[in-house]
Order: C-alpha cells, then structure tokens, then sequence
C-alpha cells in the first residue's frame, strides 16, 4: 500500500460527485427564473418532503444550522411559500409547513432537478441506477449508524458514564 493519498479512492469521488452535483443544481435554480436562491429551493423541497417538522429537525436533515435555516424560513414565510404553527408538544417550538402557493415552484424545482439527474446519469442502464442508488442508501444508513454512535460514545464522555 501506497502512503500516498489515491485521490480516486472512493471517499474522494463520493466528496467530488456531491460537490459537483450540488453545484450544478445551485447552477440550474439561479438560471430557472424561479424567484428563490438555491439554499431556498433546497429548503422548500426539504420542508414539503418533512410537512409538519420542526426547524430543529429540518436543519439536521439538511446539514445546516438552525440559524442559517431560520433565515431561508424568513424569506420563504414573506413569500407566502410556507408558514409556522405551533407545536402543541412544545410551545417554544413551531412547526413548519408548505402553503399552497408553494405548490407551483417545487414543481418547478422538481423538474430541474430531473433534467439534471437526466444529464448526469448519461449512460447508465436502469438497473445500473438502481443498483448505484441502493448502495448509496447503505452508505448512508451506515454514516447514519456511526453519528448515531458517536453522539452516544459523546455524550457518555460528557456525563462521565
């Protein structure tokens, strides 16, 4: 074994596709005339596949912070795409919904992200895609599992058990 770094190995490719994947539809949604910044559109998509949610977990399902999800809310909210509601669980804690008027820009978003999954998947069979998509889901589930455990090995630290 090499002690050099293979930038082909597979981490560094997953990191590369993501990066590049997350450009090009930042690229698409400020080009589509869709009226929102890519970290909105991204927002609007998550929020309508979580109805209900609180901000907490949304910005954990994204990867950002809560701060930063506050202010693409903010700006959603003004343009009537989405609304708070109190929790009834926990009345510091509000829950965010889509609006009606979101309806037409999601769809909007959804197919520029078709069109572009369209062009970046050039060339691989159906069953190939199928096969990629399954595996990455593994992937995911496994990083899921070892965050799982080190917020519990953490916290474990953190009240000396």
């Amino acid at each position: 074994m090499s002690s050099r770094p293979d930038p082909d190995a597979l981490g560094f490719v997953l990191i590369d596709v993501a990066r590049m994947l997350r450009s090009a539809f930042e690229r698409r949604i400020a080009s589509a005339g869709l009226g929102l910044t890519p970290g909105e559109a991204r927002t609007l998509v998550r929020i309508a596949s979580l109805e209900g949610s609180r901000q907490f977990d949304i910005a954990q399902r994204m990867g950002i912070e809560p701060m930063t999800l506050s202010t693409y809310l903010d700006r959603l909210q003004s343009l009537g795409l989405i609304e708070r509601r109190p929790d009834p669980a926990d009345r510091r804690a509000k829950l965010i919904f889509t609006t009606p008027a979101a309806s037409a820009l999601i769809t909007g978003i959804r197919t520029e992200q078709l069109d572009l999954m369209q062009q970046v998947t050039s060339g691989i069979s159906a069953d190939e895609l199928e096969q990629i998509h399954g595996r990455l889901k593994l992937l995911r589930a496994n990083l899921s599992a070892l965050e799982e455990d080190d917020a519990a090995l953490t916290l474990a630290r953190e009240t000396g058990r």
